[in-house]
């Protein structure tokens, strides 16, 4: 019966997944993973133009700049793409960015990360940590004011961006004025009651998020604050937060967990869940009205002061 709750071209992809008799990402290689992830693209509909994108390279942080005019001092996102430690790239999450470009009037730079299996824990959150410095320091040359950077992401992205402000709040000169985090990964333990619910029939399985989680942990402790952000201890003075949930996600309860965290820590949070999608919802703008509705959304964040 659940299926009559999900919007309809989620429940068609739902659907296919269960006739296909759920398979596991355990069955396949790593590369199949990733190759699968690159072939999804085509659901985040057609790819819009943009004023400028550009690829840099600066002090070894990789990196794609959206800019959406020839306009100086505009907001700066630093966005770090999901795929649970292990896929997703500048390609996956190519036509998402530019729409949220050109509705926000931000600069959007995507940071490039190292995956698992090949790197392990701290390597995806070193890269995050490193950009973002990069980033704040040069944005100014590229049109960008260093005094409005947002951080985002989406799942895997998500967890690195909610780390990346942890680690900026104590450890460097600046903070960004906002985060937004999409259906992040915040609990390596899978210990909340939505990873039972949603955990096997809606695509981004249990196993799904599990196993990258264990190639990029490696021998971490999966409480350690650093692999479940939900544990860590002081979450007070990090920067305005919103947080994007699904209902039919794995990860639901504890994007919302995080929420109630954040406020008892005095920190100004905001959460919304969108009904009747799933994990990675946020990619599959050409097939769902909440997807293109949640862009929209995370532009009017990243717009407003």
């Amino acid at each position: 019966m659940t299926q009559l709750y999900l919007e309809s071209g989620i429940s068609q992809l739902v659907s296919s997944f269960i006739e296909a008799g759920c398979p596991s990402v355990k069955e396949q290689t790593i590369e199949e993973r990733r190759q699968g992830y690159r072939d999804s693209v085509q659901l985040a509909g057609e790819k819009e133009s943009v004023y400028q994108v550009k690829d840099k390279e600066i002090d070894g942080a990789i990196l794609r700049i959206f800019k959406p005019s020839d306009e100086c001092n505009l907001p700066v996102v630093i966005y770090f793409h999901g795929g649970c430690f292990v896929s997703g790239d500048f390609e996956t999450h190519d036509q998402q960015l530019r729409k949220l470009a050109n509705l926000s009037g931000a600069i959007i730079v995507a940071v490039k990360y190292r995956l698992a299996p090949e790197y392990t824990f701290p390597a995806a959150h070193d890269d995050a940590f490193h950009a973002s410095q990069v980033i704040f320091e040069n944005c100014k040359y590229w049109g960008g004011n260093p005094e409005n950077i947002i951080l985002a992401g989406d799942s895997a992205g998500g967890h690195i961006c909610l780390i990346t402000s942890l680690r900026l709040k104590e450890k460097a000169g600046w903070q960004p004025t906002k985060q937004v985090l999409i259906y992040p990964m915040l609990d390596a333990t899978a210990a909340s009651q939505s990873y039972i619910n949603n955990g096997e029939k809606y695509i981004i399985t249990r196993d799904t998020l599990l196993t990258g989680f264990d190639m990029y942990l490696d021998e971490l402790p999966r409480t350690h604050p650093e692999a479940s952000p939900l544990y860590h201890k002081d979450l007070s003075g990090l920067p305005e937060t919103h947080i994007l949930t699904a209902e039919f996600d794995p990860l639901l309860d504890e994007g919302e967990l995080l929420y109630r965290n954040l406020i008892s820590a005095g920190v100004n949070t905001q959460c919304r869940r969108y009904l009747g999608v799933i994990h990675g919802f946020f990619q599959l703008s050409g097939v769902s009205q909440a997807a293109r509705e949640s862009i929209k959304h995370v532009a009017g964040i990243i717009t407003l002061r």
